[in-house]
């Protein structure tokens, strides 16, 4: 298949696929978040075995197929982004192992904690599941962070990717604020969760409470990194002619660090400054619900703030997909990282016919395992865990 078969232009093609890795992202970050919201917020909300078993049971049903999410969206990146792919799995490999050991921590945890009566070995699988629930969570929170700062890397005239960092040298300190705001968001995601999913009773309270904190302290963080962003020497601007139907070839394209370049977008678009929006909007929904002991609005409210929070990254940065802080004219965009027109129009195709059995499923699932988790099930349900 070559250009002139494929019937939607480059340019669209590759503004479809952006926005369609937001959606895989956002996807991971609503499903899978409280499953790690919950994890992060095991040890804290529940103090007896029983209460930690209505806990871990209020996602048993569903936390192996909300991962999906993130194998989708590490597919994507392969497939439709390639540069991206090979440069931020490669830079980022220590801290991907760091993700990946906390998250096979999860189903070992879940598998083995009720393997023996012991206090203690139930205690240890209960902290390992909060590793495995608040690592990610800080990690990609991290990761986020410095993908705005710009990664170290550079492209030679070959194409070759050269990476300048290190593993420590992820953790700056717009980094962390970026992870601690990360964590805040998937645990009031958590905290809405559970919520929703467990009787009221001593855990239910536990959360509302940690999750009021986190509704405050999310959009407090958020803000604080937008006033970072608007003062500091963070972003970057296309300096070169954009030509969005060219071959990909990031060396064509010449950048500069730009103080400010991030809050641009919103300035050529006004309508962007819906999605910063949603996300105080649906923090204060959440913070509402939470108090008022309405879980649906709470659930609703801390999920419009992950499409907010997210969202916010993903216009602030267009077209860039990936800058490097070392040599920004080695930067990825959406014009110059992408897949071939006929690569992304087949896995469009193959997009819209499986995408929507995938939604299909996910909601029946969620419509069969609906409903609260009680302390009398807990005792009496020999399909728990």
């Amino acid at each position: 298949m070559n250009l002139a078969d494929v019937p939607l232009d480059y340019a669209t093609l590759r503004v479809i696929w952006w926005g369609m890795l937001g959606v895989l992202l956002i996807g991971f970050a609503l499903t899978d978040g409280w499953d790690l919201g919950v994890a992060a917020l095991l040890p804290f909300v529940a103090r007896t075995d029983n209460e930690r078993r209505m806990v871990i049971n209020a996602v048993g049903p569903t936390w192996e197929g909300n991962q999906v999410w993130f194998i989708l969206g590490g597919g994507a990146i392969f497939a439709a982004w390639p540069f991206v792919y090979a440069v931020s799995f490669s830079g980022f490999y220590l801290a991907m192992f760091l993700v990946l050991a906390a998250l096979i921590l999860r189903p070992v945890g879940f598998k083995y904690r009720s393997k023996r009566p012991g206090t203690a070995w139930r205690a240890r699988w209960d902290w390992a599941l909060f590793v495995g629930g608040a690592v990610p969570a800080l990690v990609f929170g991290v990761a986020v962070g410095n993908v705005l700062l710009g990664i170290p890397f550079r492209l030679d005239d070959d194409l070759r990717t050269y990476y300048a960092g290190s593993l420590l040298g992820l953790f700056s300190p717009f980094a962390l604020l970026c992870g601690v705001l990360s964590v805040c968001m998937i645990v009031l995601h958590g905290a809405a969760f559970l919520a929703v999913k467990v009787e009221r009773g001593p855990v239910h309270a536990r959360a509302r409470l940690i999750g009021s904190w986190a509704a405050l302290l999310s959009p407090l963080l958020f803000a604080i990194g937008g006033l970072w962003i608007a003062r500091a020497n963070i972003g970057f601007h296309i300096t070169s002619a954009v030509a969005p139907d060219a071959p990909s070839n990031p060396l064509h394209t010449t950048s500069l660090r730009l103080a400010g370049s991030w809050l641009a977008n919103y300035s050529l678009h006004p309508w962007f400054m819906t999605v910063p929006v949603l996300a105080f909007f649906g923090a204060v929904l959440a913070f509402a619900g939470i108090r008022r002991r309405f879980e649906g609005l709470a659930l609703g409210g801390s999920a419009l703030s992950v499409i907010g929070i997210i969202g916010t990254v993903g216009l602030s940065m267009f077209p860039y997909i990936l800058p490097s802080s070392i040599d920004a004219h080695s930067s990825l965009t959406v014009w110059n990282a992408s897949s071939s027109p006929a690569t992304l129009f087949i896995m469009l195709v193959s997009t819209i016919i499986f995408l929507p059995l995938v939604l299909l499923y996910t909601t029946w699932v969620y419509w069969v395992m609906w409903g609260k988790v009680t302390t009398n099930e807990v005792a009496t349900n020999p399909d728990f865990y």
